[in-house]
């Protein structure tokens, strides 16, 4: 089966209803065996175009995750980016904001975790954060010490979205490029995985009563989502959907995207000036003798 991430991609300015957006595709394996092969040639395709990212030194990559509990982000980034060299890559996971960061504005602790030029930044959960859990839980806005005249919800959000894709835009027109990708996983499956690190313990430090309960809240998350989805998918920084509720599935769709993403950069590495290469030669010589 071959894929595009057209396939994938929130169109800029379209309404998106997750409801009509599958939570699992036909398979890019028929085995195991298949998917690992596929997957670890994907993953040595995306250590060269790592390396080479590096060495052309023209573009900064930025990779962002978001999903509800369990969806596999964390097991997404280990696999897909476990070839790419760790001096080029850069991981960051955004949880509850510090004091210091409470103290700025919603963008700024992201803000300084944006990869250098040459480098893959990946950003498990992010400033997306900011129009997600706190429209599920508006009560967190309280505690970002906001003027008040600034927390009228009719109009906090689309200023947030509008914070967002001014930011993205700003950042593409200075070499970064930009793809997020919305593990979209059916709660049927979130709730057979929760089961399963109830189950299995060495699973069982990644469950918590806090999951549980966000898991009420299902239904806003979902409405969340696709007005965050509808709102701050462009063209040059797009939202995917990833059906995640098969991970090695999910994980062959995202590793498929962003070696489409870098492909499309059309890099290469530096070519030495004349003079240089005759510097190049001279060395050669007093080396091979």
């Amino acid at each position: 089966m071959n894929i595009s991430s057209r396939d994938f991609q929130v169109r800029e300015g379209a309404t998106v209803n997750l409801n009509k957006w599958p939570n699992r595709v036909k398979p890019l394996y028929s085995s195991k065996g298949q998917y690992k092969k596929r997957l670890n040639e994907q993953i040595e395709e995306l250590s060269e175009l790592q390396r080479l990212l590096y060495a052309y030194n023209r573009y900064a990559v930025l990779l962002i995750f978001q999903a509800m509990d369990a969806a596999g982000k964390d097991s997404a980034i280990r696999h897909v980016m476990s070839g790419v060299n760790p001096q080029g890559c850069q991981v960051f996971s955004f949880k509850h904001p510090s004091a210091t960061e409470l103290d700025h504005d919603f963008l700024w602790r992201t803000t300084q975790s944006l990869p250098e030029r040459g480098r893959i930044g990946i950003f498990n959960r992010s400033y997306y954060e900011e129009v997600l859990i706190v429209r599920v839980h508006p009560e967190i806005l309280l505690s970002q010490g906001l003027p008040d005249e600034l927390l009228d919800e009719k109009t906090l959000w689309e200023e947030r979205y509008r914070s967002i894709i001014n930011l993205e835009n700003h950042l593409y027109r200075n070499g970064t490029r930009i793809m997020k990708f919305f593990l979209h996983l059916s709660e049927e499956e979130q709730r057979k995985r929760f089961i399963q690190r109830i189950d299995e313990p060495e699973k069982n430090w990644k469950f918590s009563l806090a999951d549980i309960k966000e898991r009420k809240y299902w239904k806003e998350y979902m409405q969340a989502y696709e007005a965050c989805l509808s709102a701050t998918s462009t063209e040059i920084a797009p939202w995917y959907v990833v059906p995640a509720d098969d991970k090695k599935n999910a994980r062959l769709i995202i590793s498929n995207i962003i070696l489409e993403t870098l492909k499309s950069l059309n890099m290469r590495y530096p070519q030495p000036s004349k003079a240089r290469q005759k510097e190049l030669q001279a060395i050669r010589k007093r080396l091979a003798k």
